[in-house]
């Protein structure tokens, strides 16, 4: 069974720094697109960025680009999405997801509060 843990959620001030990782256990997890998402309250799940597992491409939403930074690590079956110069809102519960061509998995997420 495919299993996603995040971690690195917090409380952070703006302007700061988190780190979020997602581990993943069970599957290869070389093959799978990774991606985070978030929700805010009131608002539906986005896109934040995602990473393609053969060539490590690429994608990041509008609000995001220059901010954040999505990478993996193979190796340790791991995602990350680096995000600096954190604003109000970011604010959000930050989920992972893998995705390959027939299954789509979901990590229970990690809250992020940007607050002074």
């Amino acid at each position: 069974q495919v299993q996603l843990v995040e971690s690195g959620g917090g409380l952070v001030q703006p302007g700061g720094s988190l780190r979020l990782s997602c581990a993943v256990s069970g599957s290869k997890f070389s093959i799978y697109v990774m991606s985070w998402y978030r929700q805010a309250p009131g608002k539906t799940r986005e896109l934040v960025a995602s990473i393609t597992g053969t060539d490590g491409t690429t994608n990041y939403a509008d609000s995001v680009k220059g901010r954040f930074t999505i990478s993996r690590d193979n190796t340790r079956e791991t995602v990350y999405l680096q995000m600096n110069s954190l604003k109000p809102e970011d604010t959000a519960v930050y989920y992972c997801k893998a995705r390959n061509d027939v299954y789509t998995y979901w990590g229970q997420g990690t809250q992020v509060t940007v607050s002074s």
